[in-house]
């Protein structure tokens, strides 16, 4: 780099003048961001930052070092002074002590060293498409926009280094590791945050683009440049696509910026900002110990294959006002396999003290469609009313006797909304047409003849010491089932966007002893090692997929296999007495190791 200043044709003697007076070069890097992914260190972590920053000293301190040895050989460069170059303020003043010392003995020939410049072309030419500069991947596969000579453009596929790296190493259907994130995947912050990290050992400046949205707001762009200012950086330059001026970066399926949508298909959705709930806001709903009983209203459902009695438990009113809902069961020797599952979840929101959480639950199962629509008797006078099917018909008898006891918003229900205030999100996160990663696993029920796939849809989420956590936050079926899962399904996908996943644990492990008439049957325990893969008689197949969703959180880290979290946020107070046991069977064979039925 030192000899490119002499032989390089200036086109003006002034020019000349400053490059030979200050002889300043710009050593830097590119491939930061491939380098993290493949040590395992997440782009916006500490971790990450961390190791960024030694790799900048490690460079500082060996350019220093050069420029020294080149001012022994050739001399320093012609505006030197050690006293006003070493001393106040400057760079070199926070040079290592021994390194300032040998500056000051032997001069040092270049006033500037060290950049970090954009390397895009660089990196996409010379290497292998790596991660250029100092950016994270943009991502793993993505179109680069050239124009032409002749004003046109013209379009690349282009992969990321690391991502075919790691492909050859592990496998085409290996999984990426939490590590695999992209610029787009990133809060701004984070970018802005490894700039500060690395910029305290780059004595000239850095060139980074931090990535945003079509629509970020006004007020984040104002935050994000006094946090820059605050930092001490000398500049940041944000990219805001649009569509006049398009993108010479593009993801395969361009489309405009909104939040949880991902870019391609081998990473999962992902979540900046999470809430932030006070400890202890969530109350258990667990049924109260009633000893002299309690009242109960009834409803016999008229269902074309069957009929069946829809029970909404009561509470004797407080202080002159109405009972209060707080259990709902299904009874009847014809009812749809499966709505027991889902009265007993919804009981435990009646019992969570938050009528607008209540009130979405039931807005969630008023459009769940199935095989049959049907017309039924609905209170108070019986007028027939047409309904998707028996998961929308109970919800909306469910709806009407809670409006009838105010149970409801509007309905004279107000205050606290605590459940509500601790979901991570109110709708399902969409993927957008590019897709996610996602967790399936198939169930098979010979007893019922149910044979379908389990489905979870997944989240990456902020984690509490910078690392990111993965998480379900929506489960589906597909194939042969009892429609009135579906039902069940869009419950738990409420539970499973509470930020406490002790919350989506309480909700599971209630569904474990799950029993139905004819539904028990056998199948494998998941979770265990190889050796000792074995059966074991499960009371139902509602009661498999609440132990199969529960594994899964186990294998993200987040519950125990018992449905227990593994870090106990403090959201959800739970009851010192709850027990930690579930009984799903008999008495376990000594032969075999199964559980008699």
């Amino acid at each position: 780099l030192d000899n490119v200043l002499d032989v390089t044709v200036w086109p003006l003697p002034q020019q000349q003048e400053e490059a030979r007076n200050k002889r300043r070069v710009g050593l830097g890097f590119t491939g930061l961001g491939g380098a993290l992914v493949m040590l395992g260190l997440r782009y916006d972590t500490e971790h990450a930052r961390a190791q960024a920053r030694h790799i900048a000293e490690v460079l500082r301190d060996a350019a220093y070092e050069a420029s020294v040895e080149l001012a022994r050989e050739r001399g320093a460069f012609p505006l030197f002074n050690a006293d006003l170059y070493l001393s106040g303020s400057s760079f070199a003043s926070r040079l290592p002590q021994a390194l300032k010392d040998r500056i000051r003995t032997h001069g040092l020939r270049n006033s500037h060293l060290l950049s970090i410049a954009p390397t895009g072309t660089i990196s996409l030419a010379f290497a292998d498409n790596a991660s250029n500069g100092i950016e994270p991947p943009f991502s793993w596969s993505y179109t680069r926009r050239k124009r032409m000579a002749d004003g046109s453009f013209k379009e690349y596929a282009v992969q990321d280094h690391a991502w075919r790296l790691y492909r050859h190493l592990k496998g085409a259907d290996a999984p990426l590791t939490p590590a695999f994130v992209t610029a787009l995947e990133m809060s701004a912050q984070a970018h802005a945050a490894m700039v500060a990290a690395v910029a305290p050992y780059i004595d000239t400046a850095i060139s980074k683009t931090v990535n945003v949205p079509a629509d970020y707001p006004y007020a984040d762009f104002s935050d994000l440049y006094l946090q820059a200012w605050l930092s001490g950086l000398k500049g940041l330059a944000t990219y805001r696509p649009n569509r006049v001026l398009g993108s010479v970066l593009s993801t395969t399926t361009a489309a405009p910026a909104a939040p949880l949508t991902i870019n391609d298909a081998n990473r999962r959705l992902a979540l900046d900002r999470l809430p932030a709930p006070v400890l202890s806001s969530l109350r258990w709903p667990g049924r109260p110990e009633l000893p002299a009983g309690n009242p109960a209203w009834t409803f016999l459902v008229h269902h074309p294959f069957g009929d069946f009695a829809l029970f909404v438990g009561e509470l004797a009113p407080v202080e002159g006002g109405a009972p209060r809902p707080f259990e709902v069961w299904i009874n009847g020797a014809e009812q749809p396999r499966g709505l027991g599952a889902l009265a007993k979840t919804l009981s435990m929101d009646l019992r969570a003290n938050d009528a607008a959480w209540l009130q979405l639950k039931l807005d969630a199962l008023a459009t769940v469609a199935e095989e049959r629509a049907f017309e039924m008797p609905f209170p108070p006078l019986g007028q027939k009313r047409l309904f998707p099917g028996v998961v929308a018909a109970t919800a909306a008898v469910i709806r009407w006797r809670c409006e009838q006891l105010k149970a409801l918003p509007g309905g004279g229900q107000s205050g606290p909304t605590p459940v509500l205030d601790a979901m991570f999100s109110r709708d399902e996160p969409l993927t957008g047409p590019s897709g996610t990663l996602a967790w399936a696993v198939d169930v098979d029920n010979p007893a019922t003849g149910e044979t379908f796939t389990l489905t979870l849809k997944e989240i990456t989420l902020p984690g509490h010491d910078g690392m990111a956590v993965t998480r379900p936050c929506a489960v589906g079926f597909s194939g042969n089932y009892p429609r009135a899962l579906d039902g069940l399904a869009r419950l738990l996908s409420l539970d499973m966007r509470v930020i406490d996943p002790a919350w989506i644990g309480m909700k599971l492990r209630k569904l474990l002893n799950y029993a139905e008439p004819l539904g028990s049957f056998m199948a494998f325990v998941p979770g265990l090692p190889p050796n000792e893969r074995r059966q074991q008689t499960w009371p139902s197949t509602v009661a498999y997929l609440a132990r199969l969703i529960i594994h899964r959180y186990a294998m993200l880290g987040v519950l125990n296999e018992k449905g227990f979290p593994v870090r106990d946020m403090g959201v959800l107070e739970t009851p010192d007495n709850d027990d930690t046991g579930i009984t799903l069977a008999g008495s376990t064979c000594p032969e075999c190791g199964n559980s008699t039925v």
